[in-house]
């Protein structure tokens, strides 16, 4: 099983600084509610917990990846 390495850091209340080896991003939003998150690659997801075992995603590309 390969190594990973991966951060994460709350700068402040609802948003959130992730790092991992390829690239950066910033989270905002919280437990109840959609999340928003921006990638330094250019991806952008937003993501939404739902009751019981459930959960929404939905992820965009803007730079062809």
């Amino acid at each position: 099983m390969p190594l990973t390495f991966r951060k994460s850091f709350r700068i402040l209340p609802g948003v959130r600084l992730n790092i991992n080896k390829r690239s950066w991003s910033i989270t905002t939003g919280g437990k109840h509610g959609p999340r928003h998150t921006r990638s330094s690659s250019g991806r952008r997801t937003t993501s939404m917990d739902l009751p019981g075992p459930f959960g929404w995603r939905r992820t965009r590309s803007t730079k062809g990846h």
